[in-house]
């Protein structure tokens, strides 16, 4: 009896041991897994966070650098063809576009408070099919202090007379005047003006250089638009 007594505690003795051997087996193999885990984590973290500040920042409405205190940004695009209309964007909200459906061949024009940048109207005037009258009377009811951003669209001078160009001239514009057929053209301005804008970009439609059959390639123009101030 006391032979089979001994056996047994020895036996309870070797199924504690491998029990207990299994136990620091299993939680050895865990923790080395969980080691493996929380450094893949950090790791994918560490570079989550390294791609984050590498990530070039974004500038109100896509520009290439942040504008300077008490100025607007904006960018804009005349039309391609007569296939893709301009855009217009200024402070991060797109004034005109195709995609907002309210662009139409000639010129297209937005209007803005120069004081807040709030947009005031967007309008678009056909200058091959339509009438100049009514783009006229647009430009002389335009306010002192707004801002002025026009784009063309297939075709915006063929209705132009001496008396619409003059308008926009005083607006800022020094290409306005040499405007011609099928030309691509992008303007920002202001009325009450008192020199010649900065902001203007215009190719002229050629033939020899033209990108598109009978149209030139879109011209497109970014900056920043100083705030009016009393």
């Amino acid at each position: 009896m006391r032979v089979a007594g001994k056996i047994f505690n020895l036996v309870e003795v070797i199924v504690l041991f491998v029990v207990l051997l299994t136990f620091y087996v299993i939680s050895q193999v865990f923790e080395i897994k969980m080691d493996a885990s929380l450094g893949n984590l950090f790791a994918r973290s560490a570079l989550d966070t390294a791609a984050r500040s590498t990530k070039p920042p974004r500038y109100k409405c896509g520009i290439s650098k942040a504008c300077p205190e008490k100025h607007f940004a904006f960018k804009m695009a005349s039309g391609a063809a007569n296939v893709v209309g301009p855009k217009i964007c200024l402070e991060d909200n797109v004034l005109m576009s195709g995609v907002k459906n309210n662009v139409g061949r000639g010129i297209n024009v937005a209007l803005a408070n120069g004081k807040t940048g709030e947009v005031l109207d967007t309008k678009y005037f056909d200058m091959w099919g339509g009438d100049v009258a009514p783009f006229i009377e647009f430009l002389k009811a335009i306010q002192d202090g707004t801002i002025v951003l026009m784009g063309t669209y297939d075709d915006g001078a063929t209705k132009l007379n001496d008396e619409a160009r003059r308008l926009i001239a005083e607006l800022g514009s020094t290409s306005i005047t040499n405007l011609g057929f099928r030309d691509n053209w992008v303007f920002c301005g202001g009325k009450g003006i008192k020199t010649k804008s900065p902001f203007e970009q215009h190719i002229k439609n050629n033939k020899d250089t033209n990108k598109y059959e009978g149209w030139p390639e879109v011209v497109e123009m970014e900056g920043c638009i100083p705030q009016k101030q009393d």
